[in-house]
């Protein structure tokens, strides 16, 4: 009898507390809800952060604040979140990243899997190798040439020692096999632009604005894609999977909350999300920042996230980053 007491208490309180998360859930959000974004203001996470957070608002009734958090390479606003209350009021969307920094910092104090809660992978931004008109190749079969005739006389940009335009070049160079000088910049912008005049000659980077404008004008030229099958946002630009079977790399904004959220709150942000995301005009304003709306369930963040710790991890580990 004391048995099937102890039992029926234990119901009686998972019930509770189901019962008291459905109820959270329901009132959510009763007040403004800040969208920590550890990237500077025009990027694309921060860009996509600002498209969804208006029709949070008005579907949901509360602000969405987005709030850029920009020192420490991504790490301060991510551990802002993570530090937070687990109660859907402090969210973070951020880039890709987010999974790598743990390879790259020693003294991290959050971790992308235990520290968070997956909500959604947003959208996808496949990357694109380009170089400058006066390299002089149209192909890649033609760069990989040139490369390896010229070696360390060719430099490629990168947006920073431990940006995912640095570590999808790499990749690109343990398949292609060729060996180019790395400039490093201090964000993605410096970059593309030092491109665009010629100060440096390739870049493995996202496509925006900027890109497809340069490419349409003949600044830059685009040799292939960093999808496994070619993007209907580069027409006509082969894949580099085409060359080299098996390379993929892509970009990504996701949304995280603070581990412990409870499900009931995740599953109503990824509903709404979900539903804003399928509106009509939304896959074109995605398109116009080179994205490609993905909308999958928490579940796929989280095996997304997986992947890329076992993927980039051992890049960062083969050619020794360290950013502290």
């Amino acid at each position: 009898m004391l048995f099937r007491r102890a039992g029926l208490s234990l119901v009686l309180a998972a019930s509770f507390f189901v019962a008291a998360a459905d109820c959270m859930a329901q009132a959510y959000p009763n007040k403004p809800v800040r969208i920590v974004v550890p990237a500077s203001p025009g990027g694309g996470s921060d860009l996509i952060a600002r498209i969804v957070a208006a029709p949070l608002a008005n579907l949901l009734g509360q602000p969405f604040v987005v709030e850029n958090r920009v020192t420490g390479g991504g790490i301060v606003g991510a551990q802002q979140v993570a530090q937070s209350a687990p109660d859907g009021y402090t969210l973070l969307v951020t880039f890709d990243t987010f999974v790598t920094n743990q390879f790259l910092f020693k003294n991290l104090q959050w971790h992308p899997v235990k520290s968070f809660a997956p909500v959604m992978q947003i959208c996808l931004f496949p990357q694109v190798l380009l170089v400058h008109p006066s390299v002089g190749v149209k192909t890649l079969p033609e760069f990989i040439a040139l490369a390896k005739r010229k070696g360390a006389d060719l430099n490629y940009g990168t947006a920073g020692q431990g940006s995912s335009s640095r570590l999808a070049y790499e990749l690109f160079k343990s398949f292609s096999k060729i060996e180019t000088v790395a400039i490093h910049y201090k964000g993605g912008g410096p970059a593309i632009q030092d491109l665009i005049a010629g100060q440096v000659q390739v870049m493995l980077v996202q496509g925006g604005g900027a890109i497809q404008q340069s490419l349409k004008a003949e600044k830059l030229v685009a040799l292939a894609v960093s999808t496994t099958a070619r993007s209907p946002l580069y027409p006509g630009v082969p894949s580099i999977a085409e060359t080299y079977p098996g390379f993929e790399s892509q970009s990504w904004v996701g949304m995280f909350a603070p581990a412990g959220t409870p499900k009931a709150i995740i599953d109503k942000l990824h509903s709404s999300l979900a539903r804003i995301l399928a509106e009509p005009g939304m896959k074109e304003r995605f398109e116009s920042q080179a994205a490609e709306i993905v909308a999958g369930t928490p579940e796929a963040l989280g095996r997304v996230v997986l992947s890329d710790q076992a993927k980039w991890g051992k890049i960062v580990r083969e050619i020794k980053i360290g950013l502290d």
